[in-house]
Protein backbone atom coordinates (compact mmCIF):
# COMPACT_ATOMS: atom_id res chain seq x y z
CA UNK A 1 0.00 0.00 0.00
CA UNK A 2 1.55 3.60 -0.82
CA UNK A 3 2.48 5.60 1.71
CA UNK A 4 0.14 8.74 1.56
CA UNK A 5 2.52 12.19 1.23
CA UNK A 6 2.05 14.76 3.79
CA UNK A 7 3.72 18.49 2.84
CA UNK A 8 2.96 20.98 5.99
CA UNK A 9 4.13 23.37 3.51
CA UNK A 10 1.69 21.92 0.81
CA UNK A 11 -1.03 22.33 3.22
CA UNK A 12 -0.38 25.76 4.05
CA UNK A 13 -0.05 27.03 0.73
CA UNK A 14 -3.41 25.71 0.33
CA UNK A 15 -4.33 26.96 3.04
CA UNK A 16 -3.19 30.67 1.88
CA UNK A 17 -4.66 29.85 -1.52
CA UNK A 18 -8.19 29.14 -0.10
CA UNK A 19 -7.96 32.75 2.47
CA UNK A 20 -7.14 34.51 -0.92
CA UNK A 21 -10.16 32.76 -2.36
CA UNK A 22 -12.80 33.49 -0.12
CA UNK A 23 -11.88 37.05 0.96
CA UNK A 24 -11.71 37.80 -2.94
CA UNK A 25 -15.38 36.11 -2.83
CA UNK A 26 -16.88 38.15 0.13
CA UNK A 27 -15.64 41.39 -1.62
CA UNK A 28 -17.17 40.68 -4.52
CA UNK A 29 -20.27 39.28 -2.46
CA UNK A 30 -20.45 43.01 -0.67
CA UNK A 31 -19.65 45.03 -4.38
CA UNK A 32 -21.84 43.12 -6.50
CA UNK A 33 -24.42 40.65 -4.93
CA UNK A 34 -24.45 36.94 -4.84
CA UNK A 35 -26.28 36.36 -7.90
CA UNK A 36 -24.13 38.53 -10.30
CA UNK A 37 -20.87 37.19 -8.99
CA UNK A 38 -19.36 34.23 -11.26
CA UNK A 39 -16.77 31.79 -10.23
CA UNK A 40 -15.10 33.35 -12.88
CA UNK A 41 -15.10 36.69 -11.39
CA UNK A 42 -14.08 35.13 -7.91
CA UNK A 43 -11.07 33.38 -10.12
CA UNK A 44 -10.01 37.26 -11.43
CA UNK A 45 -10.50 38.26 -8.44
CA UNK A 46 -8.24 36.43 -6.49
CA UNK A 47 -5.92 35.81 -9.24
CA UNK A 48 -6.25 31.83 -9.28
CA UNK A 49 -7.65 29.81 -12.31
CA UNK A 50 -11.06 28.33 -12.39
CA UNK A 51 -10.71 25.22 -11.19
CA UNK A 52 -8.66 25.73 -8.51
CA UNK A 53 -12.18 28.18 -7.76
CA UNK A 54 -13.86 25.21 -8.10
CA UNK A 55 -11.75 22.96 -5.75
CA UNK A 56 -12.48 25.54 -3.12
CA UNK A 57 -16.56 25.52 -3.46
CA UNK A 58 -18.91 25.66 -4.45
CA UNK A 59 -20.03 29.03 -4.25
CA UNK A 60 -22.67 28.94 -1.81
CA UNK A 61 -19.96 27.48 0.23
CA UNK A 62 -17.84 30.46 -0.19
CA UNK A 63 -20.64 32.53 0.77
CA UNK A 64 -21.00 30.90 4.17
CA UNK A 65 -16.66 30.82 4.67
CA UNK A 66 -16.56 34.21 3.79
CA UNK A 67 -18.85 35.33 6.58
CA UNK A 68 -17.57 32.89 8.50
CA UNK A 69 -14.44 33.99 8.51
CA UNK A 70 -15.53 37.90 8.81
CA UNK A 71 -17.01 37.45 11.89
CA UNK A 72 -15.20 34.99 14.00
CA UNK A 73 -11.97 34.67 12.13
CA UNK A 74 -11.99 31.13 10.95
CA UNK A 75 -14.27 28.58 9.04
CA UNK A 76 -15.82 25.85 10.98
CA UNK A 77 -19.14 24.53 12.33
CA UNK A 78 -17.84 24.89 16.07
CA UNK A 79 -19.28 27.14 18.47
CA UNK A 80 -18.43 30.75 18.92
CA UNK A 81 -18.63 29.46 22.64
CA UNK A 82 -15.38 27.09 22.09
CA UNK A 83 -13.13 29.60 20.09
CA UNK A 84 -10.56 30.85 22.77
CA UNK A 85 -11.58 34.65 22.55
CA UNK A 86 -15.51 33.75 23.76
CA UNK A 87 -14.10 31.09 26.14
CA UNK A 88 -11.98 34.08 27.93
CA UNK A 89 -14.84 36.40 28.01
CA UNK A 90 -16.96 33.45 29.68
CA UNK A 91 -14.23 32.31 32.34
CA UNK A 92 -14.04 36.35 33.36
CA UNK A 93 -15.14 36.32 36.88
CA UNK A 94 -16.96 39.79 36.93
CA UNK A 95 -20.09 39.60 35.01
CA UNK A 96 -20.11 42.85 34.22
CA UNK A 97 -16.64 42.76 32.93
CA UNK A 98 -17.03 39.68 30.72
CA UNK A 99 -20.68 42.16 29.31
CA UNK A 100 -18.47 44.49 28.20
CA UNK A 101 -15.85 42.36 26.59
CA UNK A 102 -18.36 40.51 25.10
CA UNK A 103 -19.99 44.12 23.83
CA UNK A 104 -16.78 44.85 22.10
CA UNK A 105 -16.31 41.60 20.47
CA UNK A 106 -19.53 42.23 18.64
CA UNK A 107 -18.72 45.47 17.63
CA UNK A 108 -15.79 44.25 16.04
CA UNK A 109 -17.63 41.10 14.58
CA UNK A 110 -20.24 43.16 13.18
CA UNK A 111 -18.25 46.32 11.76
CA UNK A 112 -16.27 43.44 10.42
CA UNK A 113 -19.81 41.08 9.12
CA UNK A 114 -22.82 43.44 8.56
CA UNK A 115 -22.04 43.67 4.94
CA UNK A 116 -21.60 40.23 4.13
CA UNK A 117 -24.76 39.54 6.42
CA UNK A 118 -26.69 41.59 3.69
CA UNK A 119 -25.09 39.75 0.68
CA UNK A 120 -26.29 36.54 2.44
CA UNK A 121 -29.78 37.58 2.94
CA UNK A 122 -30.29 38.82 -0.46
CA UNK A 123 -28.82 35.58 -1.79
CA UNK A 124 -30.87 33.40 0.23
CA UNK A 125 -33.95 35.29 -1.49
CA UNK A 126 -32.94 34.31 -4.76
CA UNK A 127 -30.84 30.64 -4.68
CA UNK A 128 -31.68 27.99 -2.89
CA UNK A 129 -28.41 26.71 -2.26
CA UNK A 130 -27.94 29.88 -0.69
CA UNK A 131 -31.25 29.43 1.48
CA UNK A 132 -30.00 26.00 2.63
CA UNK A 133 -26.43 27.49 3.79
CA UNK A 134 -27.94 30.34 5.45
CA UNK A 135 -30.77 28.41 7.51
CA UNK A 136 -28.40 25.96 8.59
CA UNK A 137 -25.91 28.83 9.00
CA UNK A 138 -29.01 30.41 11.29
CA UNK A 139 -29.63 27.08 13.35
CA UNK A 140 -25.62 27.28 14.19
CA UNK A 141 -26.59 30.63 15.85
CA UNK A 142 -29.43 29.78 17.43
CA UNK A 143 -27.05 26.92 19.11
CA UNK A 144 -24.27 29.59 20.05
CA UNK A 145 -27.59 32.11 21.56
CA UNK A 146 -29.20 29.23 23.70
CA UNK A 147 -25.07 28.82 25.03
CA UNK A 148 -25.04 32.69 25.81
CA UNK A 149 -28.53 32.82 27.55
CA UNK A 150 -27.23 29.65 29.35
CA UNK A 151 -24.27 31.51 30.71
CA UNK A 152 -26.28 34.80 31.87
CA UNK A 153 -29.02 31.88 33.65
CA UNK A 154 -25.46 30.69 35.88
CA UNK A 155 -24.64 34.45 36.27
CA UNK A 156 -27.97 34.69 37.65
CA UNK A 157 -29.24 37.59 35.40
CA UNK A 158 -32.61 35.21 33.96
CA UNK A 159 -34.43 32.99 35.55
CA UNK A 160 -34.75 29.33 33.95
CA UNK A 161 -37.97 29.83 32.47
CA UNK A 162 -36.56 32.74 30.49
CA UNK A 163 -33.24 30.53 28.83
CA UNK A 164 -35.22 29.75 25.56
CA UNK A 165 -36.74 33.40 25.19
CA UNK A 166 -33.09 34.99 26.22
CA UNK A 167 -31.42 32.95 23.75
CA UNK A 168 -34.02 34.58 21.18
CA UNK A 169 -33.58 37.78 22.89
CA UNK A 170 -30.00 37.73 22.24
CA UNK A 171 -30.17 36.66 18.72
CA UNK A 172 -31.79 39.72 17.79
CA UNK A 173 -29.63 42.68 19.91
CA UNK A 174 -26.29 41.63 18.91
CA UNK A 175 -26.99 40.61 15.76
CA UNK A 176 -25.62 42.51 12.46
CA UNK A 177 -29.39 44.27 11.85
CA UNK A 178 -29.28 46.34 15.18
CA UNK A 179 -25.72 47.38 13.97
CA UNK A 180 -26.41 48.39 10.80
CA UNK A 181 -30.36 50.26 11.67
CA UNK A 182 -28.40 52.11 14.17
CA UNK A 183 -24.76 53.31 13.01
CA UNK A 184 -25.74 53.45 9.44
CA UNK A 185 -29.17 53.83 8.89
CA UNK A 186 -29.42 56.17 12.48
CA UNK A 187 -25.81 57.78 12.35
CA UNK A 188 -25.08 56.82 15.29
CA UNK A 189 -21.53 56.36 16.69
CA UNK A 190 -19.50 53.38 18.00
CA UNK A 191 -20.10 54.96 21.29
CA UNK A 192 -23.26 55.50 21.52
CA UNK A 193 -23.89 51.96 19.99
CA UNK A 194 -21.87 50.60 22.74
CA UNK A 195 -23.65 52.22 25.48
CA UNK A 196 -26.88 50.76 24.34
CA UNK A 197 -26.17 47.35 23.72
CA UNK A 198 -24.36 47.12 27.25
CA UNK A 199 -27.90 48.06 28.97
CA UNK A 200 -29.86 45.89 26.85
CA UNK A 201 -27.18 42.90 27.86
CA UNK A 202 -27.02 43.89 31.57
CA UNK A 203 -30.99 44.03 31.96
CA UNK A 204 -31.69 41.32 29.88
CA UNK A 205 -34.11 39.92 32.38
CA UNK A 206 -36.20 43.32 32.21
CA UNK A 207 -35.98 42.74 28.42
CA UNK A 208 -37.90 39.10 28.98
CA UNK A 209 -40.99 40.71 30.75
Amino acid sequence: MPRSYHSPRRQADAAETRATIVEAAARLFVRDGYVATSIKAIAAEAGVSVPTVHLNGPKHALLIAAFERTFAGDEGRHSLADRPELVAIMSEPDTDTAIARYVDFLIDANQRSAAIVHAMVAAADSDAEARAAYLDLEMRRHRDMTIAAGWFLQRDRIRVDQLALAADVLGLITGPDPWTHLTVARGWDVVAYRTWLTAQLARLSDNLA
